[in-house]
């Protein structure tokens, strides 16, 4: 029987990291963090985009490569439950929206094969909420460069994102995804939004009968 192997996905400042510590903890999983405030290109790029993003996309694709490798290896070796607070996609959704049309084909080029034979998550999280809500969330936790983060650009990133899980719903029909509307839900601040949450992530690794 397949190893779980839970993505939790979503725009920047909707809660991904928070809600997949809790689940490796409630679960006994192990833990995938994206690396970001590494990124020597984070700050330049919110400054200036059009300069710094093939740059700060490629540091992202590489590490997460790296990243995804290492939890390859590790499931094989361990057989142990794996829960990300990212999917690999969401570099083509940056990319997509941050690289010039000659530049995007070819990192799209690198992406595929890097991504070749990497492992695909068999449960998808998608948190989604209001630009609102987001603004609000990412001025909150005061990370300095998400200061330059303008409306428009959050704006855009929603949409991407709501279009592509359509989209991997739809190419992957066999993968459950969980949609949690973050502006209903509060899993930070109420436990009962929390605990409803892993009820339906339990639920769902029991009918696609997961061993960890």
């Amino acid at each position: 029987m397949p190893v779980p192997f839970i993505t939790v996905e979503g725009p920047i400042g909707v809660g991904k990291t928070s809600l997949s510590k809790i689940v490796a903890e409630t679960f006994q999983f192990h833990l995938l963090k994206e690396i970001v405030d590494e990124n020597p290109f984070l700050n330049k790029f919110y400054e200036d985009i059009d300069e710094w993003s093939f740059q700060t996309e490629m540091f992202f694709l590489c590490n997460r490569y790296k990243q995804l490798t290492d939890i390859k290896n590790h499931i094989l070796s361990h057989e142990k439950a794996v829960v990300a607070d990212y999917h690999i996609f969401k570099n083509l959704i940056f990319a997509k929206r941050t690289l010039k049309e000659s530049e995007f084909h070819k990192y799209e080029e690198i992406y595929r094969i890097l991504t070749a034979d990497m492992p695909c998550p068999n449960v998808v999280v998608y948190l989604h909420a209001s630009v609102d809500t987001l603004m609000k969330r990412i001025a909150m936790r005061g990370r300095e460069f998400e200061k330059m983060i303008s409306r428009d650009y959050m704006e855009q990133l929603v949409t991407d994102y709501h279009v592509f899980i359509e989209r991997f719903e739809k190419q992957n029909p066999d993968i459950p995804v969980l949609r949690i509307n973050g502006d209903e839900i509060d899993f930070v601040k109420n436990p009962s939004d929390l605990q409803k949450i892993l009820r339906t992530v339990e639920e769902t690794l029991e009918k696609g009968s997961f061993e960890s």
